[in-house]
């Protein structure tokens, strides 16, 4: 089955889990979705992440993180899809609640959360927004 969005299905599959308190969920491997996850365990978003096998296929599984039994991630969503992409410069990153939330930016030098990406004072694809 081809994806039209892998990245989106990710998060779609966090969401789910953490709706349904499952301790983790999988999904299929990629090089996008690995970078993503990082970002989102450097900002305590997730517990972790592991490469495994599912179905004789590269995955990942992703150990949610929950604090006092409310999930850690309330708000995930795609920014930049297929059908439409986003791009910001680093003076116009969007700041999501006031900078309670990070926003997940595909940059020339990797994956990165906003605030890093302004440190580095490097813009690029607005991948999705967490809070």
């Amino acid at each position: 089955m081809a994806f039209t969005d892998p990245l989106g299905d990710m998060l779609t599959r966090i969401r789910n889990g953490q709706q349904a308190r499952k301790d983790s969920v999988v999904s299929p491997a990629s090089k996008l979705r690995g970078a993503v996850l990082e970002v989102l365990q450097r900002e305590g978003y997730i517990r972790g992440y592991s490469e495994e096998e599912v179905n004789k296929h590269p995955g990942l599984r992703i150990e949610l993180k929950y604090f006092e039994g409310e999930p850690a991630i309330r708000h995930v969503a795609r920014v930049s899809k297929p059908g439409r992409r986003i791009y910001s410069g680093s003076s116009d990153l969007p700041t999501v609640r006031n900078g309670l939330g990070i926003t997940i930016v595909s940059t020339p030098k990797g994956v990165l959360s906003d605030a890093e990406a302004r440190q580095q004072n490097v813009g690029g694809e607005v991948l999705a927004e967490v809070f």
